[in-house]
């Protein structure tokens, strides 16, 4: 009693204390809830509408895309280059898609199962005719090979102990099939869409009528130019005020996608020091001596050299050469050595020793049986008893056959092997072809227990080629050479901590600041260097502000530093007025100029009297121009369609001036005006609806800009890649 007496006399201190406990709890549910929130939205690679997609989701879809790729191309590898090429191709793919879902949606359109069967059935698609289900005969798609496969996937899917390369392959083969499934759909609901929107346009027959009379009548002028070049620049300088004017009258011409950034950056490229030089040179002159020795090693000799062109004991022909070493054997005798000596192109030290020269045939056809033995002895014995069955005349390939071989014809070309990273056995396997002649049978062996029975069965076009041992080094910089010229640059940065003060003295410490503006954060590298994913992601990190200046990255192949500059960012839905600046005083100073020389024309009475005026351009005809073209003007070089549409509208006889033009103000005369006799008939209209149909092709065009410009696009795989 006494203890539960304490606890009533404690009673609004334990409801607070309770009460506190419980807020704790909540807050970190909520801390834990917004934590998930964070990490969740830091994994978001895009949106489109409501729609986003994850880093995870998306890269599902790009090895999804690669698979093909590798399945389709026969590569077991994609460059970094094309990989970025590929997520380009996703990203792209992804919104038209859910650009185009998002519309059929509203509309109710779909695409049913039974829909792409009957495709699959009538097999005209032209994308099923890029699977492999093609009748062999007539090239075209096989809607019973697939059914055959898919049998036969079903069936090795669901049994045990199946050759794991097979499973592989029909693995790989099911799944490019539903990918070309998956786009068939995709494409077909496409195809719905834009036949819809195709049918919103109808063919007008007063338009038809007009665009058939604008092309039927021509009419020759007399023409004079005042060309802009006869106002200088300085005489029409734009005012703030006008600029501003012009950028909101033409505003929508400035609108983006995504968001830009303006950068200023210094790149600062390493390379080798005279210490660095020196050193190379020395070894180089070392690596000279060795090669020149009679009993010199050649391939240990250049395998240690550090060359970037491997040696190759085979003869190979000129273009398999690098262009500037091949160049260097024009002038060069078999036996000759040269070097070492510098390629400023690619910024090389180099060392040719011309070994051979001989006449090979480029392309090899022959059989082969391959044998092997428990040892060397047991292989030689089977292959010399091969050799005697084959020489008393039993077809080579029955007997390729007793060894599980097919022993059947094939080719190889020079092409095939000389880029190549051949090993000894490859080399001598090559060679032995190179040097054997038609009808001729031989052993080769290849390595401790190996023969191969080679016959040749034809050879064809021969040409030269060249053995040639060729020393190749780059004249890269030290260690010491890095760390001095990143200090170097560290230390001016330090010192430097503004813009303002890095532009006022990179000039006097050997640096120089470029510019870029309107950086999409689509793209992929700074200033055109490749590894620069770190910096492109501290420009559009929404932490950066305009005016920082970025760390020292170092972005190439390692040799070269870079620091950037954030001058202006832009994350609405146009470009900012300063970034168009130049292209704004650009068309300012022309309308400037274009209301001075309509101002020097308007006393003007004929084409005689503008002819008179200064800077004009001698007089000029002008023939055949109807409504529907541009017209063409010698005298400044340009094509002006408002011309075109002035002189539609003069009558035969008639004088105008003061014509604007994208080059120059224009005054005519009308001097002759035809009809070249064409009769609206079926084909002009059939001419008339063709255009209607282009017409809302680029309708078609405008309106998905316009569904790109609404659906609120957000790309952030710079974060990721």
């Amino acid at each position: 009693m006494a203890t539960l007496q304490k606890i009533r006399s404690k009673g609004a201190l334990l409801i607070l204390f309770v009460g506190l406990a419980l807020f704790a709890f909540i807050a970190e549910e909520a801390v834990r809830s917004l934590s998930s929130s964070r990490t969740e939205s830091h994994q978001r690679i895009g949106k489109v509408y409501d729609n986003s997609i994850n880093i995870q989701e998306f890269n599902d879809l790009v090895d999804e895309y690669v698979d093909v790729v590798k399945f389709t191309s026969g590569t077991d590898n994609l460059s970094e280059e094309q990989m970025q090429q590929v997520r380009d191709q996703v990203w792209q793919t992804y919104v038209q898609n859910e650009l185009l879902n998002h519309e059929a949606e509203e509309l109710g359109l779909t695409v049913t199962d039974a829909e792409i069967q009957d495709i699959i059935k009538t097999g005209s698609n032209p994308m099923l005719a890029q699977t492999p289900f093609r009748n062999q005969q007539t090239g075209a798609f096989d809607v019973e090979q697939l059914n055959q496969f898919l049998t036969q996937y079903n069936a090795i899917k669901g049994q045990a102990g199946q050759p794991a390369e097979a499973v592989e392959y029909y693995t790989k083969m099911y799944n490019y099939w539903k990918f070309i499934e998956k786009n068939l759909r995709q494409q077909t609901l496409t195809e719905k869409f834009q036949g819809l929107l195709a049918k919103s346009f109808i063919a007008n027959p007063v338009s038809a009528q007009n665009a058939f009379n604008a092309s039927r009548n021509e009419k020759d002028i007399m023409l004079v130019a005042l060309p802009y070049t006869t106002i200088k620049d300085e005489e029409v300088k734009p005012e703030d005020n006008e600029l501003t004017a012009k950028y909101n009258e033409m505003k929508e011409l400035f609108r983006i996608q995504e968001p830009t950034r303006d950068i200023k950056y210094i790149d600062v490229a390493i390379k080798a020091s005279k210490a660095d030089r020196d050193e190379i040179n020395a070894e180089m002159q070392e690596i000279a001596t060795q090669l020149a020795a009679d009993d010199a090693d050649i391939a240990n000799i250049v395998r240690k050299s550090g060359s970037t062109v491997a040696y190759q004991a085979l003869p190979v022909r000129r273009q398999a050469l690098p262009t500037d070493i091949a160049a260097q054997i024009d002038s060069m005798s078999v036996g000759q050595q040269k070097g070492p000596y510098l390629n400023a192109q690619d910024n090389t030290q180099n060392i040719i020793r011309f070994i051979a020269k001989t006449t090979l045939p480029d392309s090899i056809q022959f059989r082969q049986i391959g044998v092997g033995g428990a040892d060397e002895a047991a292989a030689q014995k089977t292959a010399d008893s091969i050799m005697t069955v084959l020489a008393a005349g039993v077809p080579f390939d029955s007997i390729a056959k007793k060894f599980n071989q097919t022993g059947e014809e094939q080719w190889i070309s020079s092409a095939q092997y000389e880029n190549a990273t051949l090993d000894e056995n490859n080399q001598k396997f090559i060679n032995a072809l190179q040097n054997q002649a038609v009808g001729s049978t031989q052993q080769v062996k290849l390595g401790m227990s190996g023969i191969a029975i080679l016959r040749v069965t034809d050879r064809r076009n021969p040409v030269e080629k060249y053995q040639v041992a060729v020393v190749k080094r780059p004249l890269d910089f030290s260690n010491d050479t890095f760390n001095k010229t990143f200090n170097d640059f560290s230390q001016f940065i330090a010192t430097n901590k503004t813009i303002e003060d890095i532009e006022a003295n990179a000039l006097k410490a050997g640096y120089m600041v470029q510019q870029r503006e309107s950086m999409f954060a689509s793209e992929h590298n700074v200033a055109g260097l490749s590894s620069t994913r770190e910096a492109f992601r501290w420009i559009f990190n929404g932490d950066t502000k305009v005016g920082d200046v970025s760390d020292i990255y170092t972005v190439g192949n390692n040799d070269h530093l870079l620091v950037v500059m954030l001058t202006a960012k832009n994350d609405g839905e146009y470009r900012t007025e300063e970034s168009v600046k130049d292209f704004l005083t650009t068309e300012v100073t022309r309308d400037k100029k274009a209301a001075k020389l309509q101002e020097m024309m308007a006393s003007a009475a004929d084409l005689a009297a503008v002819a008179k005026i200064k800077g004009a351009a001698p007089a000029d005809t002008v023939k055949h121009i109807t409504f529907g073209a541009p017209v063409f003007v010698p005298g400044t070089g340009a094509s002006e369609s408002a011309l075109a549409g002035a002189v539609a509208k003069t009558a035969k006889g008639g004088f105008a001036k003061g014509v604007k033009g994208n080059a120059g103000v224009y005054a005519f005369q009308v001097t002759n005006e035809t009809n070249n006799g064409a009769k609206f008939d079926d084909a002009a209209k059939q001419s008339a609806a063709t255009q209607v149909a282009q017409q809302g092709m680029r309708a078609a065009s405008r309106f998905i800009q316009e569904l790109y410009q609404k659906a609120g696009i957000k790309d952030k795989r710079y974060m990721f890649y």
